[in-house]
């Protein structure tokens, strides 16, 4: 995926900027120095990145607008040649990455996994709508198709990223007087906690709630339903990648096409988001929609059945841009999204309107060959094989070197204010941000 491995950083300075929540990003601090960067250097914005990475970083405690300028700064002192970033739509990171260009100045952008559930991606420049992945479907044609190499299972990670986003929020809440500017995309609050263990009941919940559910999907109604993926309500992809501006008027248009031009045998079946679980909830919304539009009983609202055996009873899927309608590509499902993933090519989805995709579905298949090509260049090019979240992201550009559960023993109190940043120290470890010369001394 990277060009040499992680040997690619090699005597460059590296700027960490905001990682997934964990200690992904401090295992990557660890892989480049032992991969031969010359310094890696770490910015928390909140506590919650601090819990994570709280030795020897840079702690931005100023405001937004004095964000580039401070960065302008220490890029140039610390003389970096690369920022490595988690999500590259986030307020801070869209003006790094601005910034560092305009300095012809790598940015390589981590997000979810293009493939899922055993894959993260690693990009440069910018990944989902800012991705420069090939859309023409010539350019997959003509390359050799060759065989997949084997990839390792990362299995349910749901427990870890649990545990994570807790400890991320109840630190983020605590911590919040020592960085006062700080404005998170979710609410860095104790009940921001409370939610991720609303999220784990609920999960329960569910399973006993929709047990009758799953059996008809895949029994009476197998190929008679379409499954519509919904995203996260603060999803970048939502708000930034496509034209709607929150899930609930994605929801409207699919019921109104639908009540239209559905096949009468066939009925909706919106899932939602697991991540979404524990903050959100369409119910309410979806009853009052299709009664409006006369289907309140061809309409289903699931949340936590098994996604491929889904796709695999499925007659079509929908989405905006989520990489699951990859997933139902990779079933040889119909698949029409509404917004402009990096699958969105001629050939692997619908390209007609929404409209005709009711009635389409049935004759429309992916050309799978087609799909195979996409897939291996996708993987050779932007994923690595593994978890953010719990165990080592592997292959040639793998990250992992420590236990999951190993960041949870570097919780360190107080922390020392000042007016722009905190330096965080005391860690046996080898300095971040020192070069090898410096470590030595």
């Amino acid at each position: 995926m990277i060009p040499g491995g992680w040997s690619y950083f090699k005597d460059m300075n590296v700027l960490l900027l905001q990682g997934p929540v964990g200690p992904f990003f401090r295992r990557l601090s660890r892989r480049l120095k032992a991969a031969g960067a010359h310094a890696v250097y770490k910015v928390n914005f909140n506590a919650g990145d601090w819990l994570f990475f709280p030795m020897r970083s840079i702690n931005y405690t100023g405001s937004g607008a004095d964000w580039p300028v401070f960065l302008d700064t220490l890029l140039e002192q610390e003389k970096i040649d690369t920022v490595l970033l988690f999500g590259d739509c986030r307020g801070y990171h869209a003006t790094a990455a601005e910034l560092a260009r305009s300095r012809s100045i790598e940015v390589w952008v981590f997000e979810e996994g293009y493939v899922r559930p055993d894959f993260v991606t690693m990009e440069r420049d910018g990944t989902n709508g800012h991705s420069q992945v090939p859309r023409n479907a010539g350019f997959y044609q003509s390359l050799d198709e060759r065989p997949d190499v084997p990839e390792q299972q990362v299995g349910n990670v749901f427990a870890w990223l649990a545990l994570w986003g807790a400890l991320y929020f109840l630190a983020g809440s605590l911590g919040a007087a020592l960085f006062p500017h700080y404005r998170h995309h979710r609410r860095l609050s104790l009940l921001e906690a409370l939610v991720w263990v609303r999220a784990g009941w609920r999960k329960l919940l569910y399973a006993v709630l929709e047990r009758k559910t799953t059996r008809l999907l895949t029994g009476a109604m197998s190929k008679h339903f379409f499954l519509v993926s919904l995203q996260t309500a603060i999803d970048s992809q939502i708000r930034v990648h496509s034209r709607f501006e929150s899930i609930e008027p994605f929801i409207r248009e699919v019921i109104a096409s639908f009540s239209r031009h559905g096949p009468p045998s066939c009925v909706l079946v919106f899932k939602h988001h697991p991540l979404d679980r524990g903050h959100n909830d369409y119910g309410r919304f979806i009853q009052r929609v299709c009664a409006e539009h006369g289907i309140s009983g061809r309409v289903f609202y699931i949340h936590d059945q098994h996604l491929p055996t889904l796709l695999a009873h499925a007659a079509g899927l929908v989405v905006v841009n989520s990489t699951v309608g990859l997933s139902g590509v990779h079933h040889g499902l119909a698949v029409k999204a509404l917004g402009d993933p990096v699958y969105d090519i001629e050939g692997l989805v619908f390209k007609g309107e929404l409209d005709a995709f009711w009635q389409a579905a049935g004759t429309f298949a992916p050309d799978m060959a087609l799909y195979r090509r996409f897939r291996r260049w996708l993987i050779d090019h932007t994923q690595l094989n593994g978890s953010f979240y719990a165990g080592d992201v592997e292959g040639d550009a793998s990250c992992g070197a420590s236990r999951p559960g190993e960041a949870a023993a570097e919780v360190v109190w107080p922390l020392t204010t000042h007016r722009h940043a905190i330096v965080s120290t005391g860690s046996d470890d080898p300095p971040v941000g020192l070069s090898p010369e410096e470590e030595a001394a």
